[in-house]
């Protein structure tokens, strides 16, 4: 994949990580439940490589702050190292020949241990009287719907978009 494809590649999914959240939001559906930002970051870091899902993952959740004001602050400052570590790790994953399920699964683990990490330095940084524990195991419960959700739709995608390519629908 040339350079401005992988560009154009990483804005398609930061502006899906943005439309797609703000949607969910307008339309009263949970974010938290469903984890709307998550998916394309996950689907930019095993489509396109670690780079785009790095990439995705940092500009999802900041750009979604500066223009939507979610998520909403402190919160966006650990979710970026949390997305962004589910977009490279499941990129540079899936880009060593792991299955797309198993990728997600490793990233997804990490992510949540990284989330709880930001949380954790936030609560020592901003003086903020969050348990980190209690918010990631929060989190976690909460939105084990947008994780089965992931765990089902994301393959999918996957081998559909990776199909199409193939076929000459999508280039690179």
């Amino acid at each position: 994949m040339s350079k401005p494809q992988l560009v154009s590649r990483i804005g398609l999914w930061t502006a899906l990580g943005i439309a797609v959240p703000f949607l969910f939001h307008q339309f009263g559906i949970a974010g938290k439940v469903f984890l709307p930002m998550h998916f394309p970051v996950f689907l930019a870091g095993l489509l396109c490589g670690p780079w785009a899902g790095f990439w995705v993952g940092v500009l999802s959740p900041s750009l979604s702050f500066l223009l939507t004001g979610m998520p909403p602050f402190p919160f966006v400052l650990a979710m970026v190292p949390e997305l962004t570590t589910y977009g490279t790790l499941s990129g540079w994953l899936h880009g060593r020949g792991i299955a797309v399920v198993p990728a997600l699964l490793g990233a997804m683990v990490v992510g949540r241990c990284v989330l709880g990490l930001a949380l954790w330095a936030l609560s020592f940084v901003l003086r903020l009287q969050i348990s980190p524990h209690t918010f990631v195991t929060g989190a976690v419960l909460t939105g084990l719907p947008g994780i089965a959700a992931q765990l089902f739709l994301i393959p999918v995608l996957v081998k559909k978009l990776d199909r199409d390519r193939g076929k000459g629908y999508i280039s690179g």
